[in-house]
């Protein structure tokens, strides 16, 4: 594949409509950015001159908008009338209580496709309350796999509900209710909540806990921190490798680069034995750096790698890509140049395909209004004065009757 595409991303042409949030939605808004669609994130109003915490803003623009006022709403269903997609990230009744629900923006746009995005079940005992990824993968299920034998269970960050079983689940969602659409003209409701999404992710270790694979107490299976030759051990550096060594053929390569024999050892197949095994590979691991068993390992099916932080990943140049690859029509490369608030052109070379060296660790953030009004004249072909006015740090639809360029 060349660096270049001569064909567009997958999703340009798309409009996007995002309400402020952090985490789950702005992450399911930048999959949609990345992949072509322009994406116009909805603000509260605000005189402040920094950008907002959410940092998952590449190639996004804002618009502050206030949802509570008379004139700012009816800014916001003007955009609705030509938008193909709204995140919200809100908690059920929020938008209904505003007059702004699913039912009365798709009568304005039924081709909208509105995707809710909420922590917990829209019904039952908790639709009502607040909370955070690990109540969510807590309720779950997924919680109570999580950590090693004998401790408390432990939350992996916010990777599970809040990306994975959150704004990934409802970005797929959101791809599916396009699909369909295409088939019907009509849009529809995407209904994503991270305890289902993080249940789903989870199908294969709650099958498997009917198995020999994952049938004992946390901390004690084949995946989950109890298997000696599946865990991480320290370096004489005091840094760490990752050992994966599952199948026979690749252990016995795993042993070798120890330099241990087979027969010499416990048997793998006793668990019973799996601390002494531990212990063994503890103690040879950390006689050498992370280094020279990646020199050892290098090349090798031992299932033997170095765990690598973020800084040494950019120190060795590593690109961070697209989170995958369409031979048609891929799309856009993931660089800190496809900054938020602009509709300047990309480079060439920044442009669609793989990543750039070193680039993707930080973000730009976005300041509340930036490149919101670029985006109304493209969508609206409304100018300022005329169309809209600002007032108070937020747009608002002007005062005289106009027809918007939809």
């Amino acid at each position: 594949m060349t660096q270049n595409s001569p064909f567009s991303p997958p999703l340009a042409g798309i409009r996007v409509l995002e309400l402020e949030g952090l985490a789950p939605g702005p992450f399911t808004g930048l999959l949609l950015a990345d992949f072509g669609a322009t994406v116009l994130r909805i603000d509260r109003p605000t005189t402040s001159s920094q950008p907002t915490r959410d940092q998952l803003t590449r190639r996004k623009s804002s618009l502050a908008v206030s949802l509570k006022a008379s004139r700012g709403a009816a800014l916001f269903r003007e955009l609705v009338r030509g938008a193909d997609i709204l995140i919200d990230p809100y908690r059920p009744g929020v938008l209904e209580n505003l007059g702004l629900g699913p039912e009365a923006l798709q009568q304005l746009n039924p081709k909208l496709i509105f995707a809710r995005l909420t922590g917990f079940r829209r019904d039952g005992l908790y639709k009502d309350m607040a909370g955070h990824d690990i109540n969510y993968i807590s309720l779950a299920g997924v919680l109570a796999l999580l950590g090693r034998e004998g401790e408390k269970p432990y939350a992996p960050g916010n990777l599970i509900a809040d990306f994975a079983g959150g704004g990934l689940m409802c970005f797929t969602g959101i791809l599916l209710a396009l699909l369909h659409r295409t088939q019907t003209g009509q849009g529809q409701v995407v209904e994503a909540n991270m305890v289902d999404g993080a249940a789903y992710l989870a199908s294969f270790p709650r099958f498997a806990m009917n198995t020999l694979l994952w049938g004992l107490p946390r901390g004690q299976n084949l995946l989950d921190g109890g298997c000696p030759f599946y865990d991480t051990y320290e370096t004489s550096d005091g840094l760490f490798v990752a050992v994966g060594c599952l199948e026979p053929q690749f252990y016995k390569l795993f042993l070798k680069g120890l330099g241990l024999n087979e027969s010499d050892i416990p048997q793998r197949e006793d668990n019973e034995r799996w601390p002494q095994l531990r212990t063994l590979f503890a103690e040879r691991i950390y006689s050498k750096s992370q280094q020279e068993w990646e020199e050892i390992f290098n090349g090798t099916d031992a299932c033997v790698t170095p765990v690598l932080t973020y800084p040494e990943l950019k120190r060795r140049g590593f690109e961070m890509r697209p989170a995958l690859h369409l031979s048609q029509s891929p799309g856009l490369a993931v660089s800190s140049n496809g900054a938020s608030g602009t509709a300047e052109p990309e480079e060439p070379r920044r442009g669609q395909g793989f990543g750039v060296l070193g680039d993707g660790y930080k973000a730009q953030g976005l300041v509340p209004g930036d490149g919101g009004e670029s985006i109304l004249q493209q969508w609206m072909g409304w100018r300022k004065g005329k169309h809209y006015e600002v007032r108070e740090g937020g747009c608002v639809l002007a005062d005289q009757p106009f027809k918007a360029n939809l």
